[in-house]
């Protein structure tokens, strides 16, 4: 498996849409083309407020907690509207032994696309795609519109699990096609959030359920199916990642009882045990390394693995090791619950859910500063972005705390917003595109554009 060909490190080096999507100033999946870092740009705000660096802010009916994705002068997002009333989402710090967590709606939710306009914030076009009772439960924390659209910028590609639709939208909103999945309930009965992947007219989408788990590869262009492989898990929020290495390119799956990589035809290459429960962070790639972690608190352990390419088989760490020919590094207590990893320069950033930021060396795991408390009380959802020196850690309170990037911590800045928020932001064309609860705003240095 080590042994690669000149034209397959030639392909490797050339198709890499994120950069592409990057250069290009679009932001087409969930994290954006670099996994929540951005270039420097003058334009991108280090401060703001519900009045302060406005361009527009706009009002998202129901409850989605999908993160939105640019392309071009459109902005898409999802949200469930449900006909009834709603358990309302709890934020903070959740017990899990007060409440099952789970909760069920009996009321008739309407799936809805939205596509606003960069520039304005205006709706230019709003679809529904489904109506219907929610046939399964979800967090209190979570919405049955979770999923991140991802978009190649000729189709829009949707996925919602929680009733097992994936469908294919034109940009001027046009239904290319549909397909449905199955309905499929979790071990906790927690809902859905995996969003779908795309690489090179192929769609990946991965549910991991107690009754048949799997990750499909669909036909971007029909939404006809390609392959199938069944996963022995039980349940999984993290978004399968496209890991195109100097070697070949990987679908790189977590999951609570496996770490699966596959190829594009769903062969296996390598696999990894030693998670823990409720895995919600989605793999990464940054500098050669792929970061792959879980931090459920109470789980042990809560690991963070960093690995290069190349790797087949079982690389699972044998009991006292830290790391071996393909683990670069691996910390047993590093992971977090919701929240994925940044890396920005030289460093991994960990925000932890309840409210402290470590900092360790990207390439050895060297700590560089350990937990340090952003504030007292706050939890977070939201995964963490950084440009222009600066590290933005997202609460749940819709609080942004504004963190000097760098070996030292130096919190520079609170930017509130006064409502929940868990959507991990899009950060493209020196605009930071953020969801609350209710709204969706675009701040900008230049509010006149």
């Amino acid at each position: 498996m080590r042994g690669v060909t000149l034209g397959v490190v030639a392909v490797s080096l050339l198709v890499r849409p994120g950069l592409v999507a990057a250069q290009n100033g679009q932001w087409p999946l969930f994290r954006g083309p670099e996994a929540g870092a951005v270039d420097d740009d003058a334009r991108l705000p280090e401060t703001w407020s519900d009045t302060e660096n406005v361009v527009w802010q706009a009002d998202i009916p129901g409850l989605g907690w999908s993160s939105p994705v640019v392309w071009d002068d459109h902005i898409f997002l999802t949200t469930a509207v449900s006909a009834g009333e709603e358990r309302p989402p709890v934020r903070g710090l959740y017990d899990p032994g007060a409440d099952s967590g789970a909760t069920r709606s009996t009321a008739t939710h309407r799936w809805l696309v939205y596509d606003l306009d960069f520039q304005t914030g205006a709706v230019r076009w709003e679809r529904e795609l489904f109506a219907t009772v929610p046939g399964i439960e979800r967090h209190l924390k979570n919405s049955f519109a979770s999923e991140t659209p991802v978009t190649d910028g000729e189709r829009l590609y949707v996925y919602f699990g929680t009733i097992g639709l994936v469908a294919a939208l034109d940009l001027d909103g046009e239904e290319v096609w549909r397909r449905e999945l199955g309905v499929y309930n979790g071990r906790q009965r927690f809902g859905t959030a995996a969003s779908p992947a795309l690489h090179e007219g192929r769609l990946f989408v991965v549910n991991d359920n107690t009754t048949q788990s799997f990750l499909v590869a669909l036909d971007a262009e029909t939404g006809d199916e390609i392959w199938r492989v069944a996963r022995d898990e039980v349940e999984n929020w993290a978004t399968p990642f496209i890991w195109q290495n100097d070697l070949r390119i990987e679908i790189v799956t977590a999951g609570l009882r496996r770490v699966r990589s596959y190829d594009l035809d769903g062969q296996l290459l390598w696999e990894l045990a030693g998670m823990t429960v409720n895995v919600v962070p989605t793999p990464f790639a940054r500098d050669g390394l792929v970061y792959i972690s879980s931090g459920y608190p109470g789980g042990m352990p809560r690991p963070v693995y960093a690995i290069r390419p190349g790797a087949s088989g079982d690389i699972s760490l044998n009991e006292g090791e830290s790391g071996n020919d393909f683990i670069v590094w691996y910390q047993p207590m590093l992971g977090t619950y919701n929240t994925s990893a940044l890396v920005y320069g030289d460093y991994y950033y960990t925000l932890l859910d309840r409210g402290f930021l470590l900092n360790h060396d990207a390439r050895t795991g060297r700590e560089i500063y350990g937990r340090t408390r952003v504030k007292p009380g706050a939890g977070f959802t939201a995964s963490p972005w950084a440009y222009n020196d600066r590290v933005f850690l997202l609460g749940e309170d819709g609080d942004t705390f504004v963190v000097r990037a760098g070996p030292e911590f130096e919190l520079l800045h609170t930017n509130s917003l006064n409502e929940m928020a868990l959507a991990t932001p899009a950060v493209v064309r020196g605009s930071l595109i953020l969801r609350t609860q209710s709204k969706l705003y675009r701040f900008s240095n230049e509010t006149g554009r």
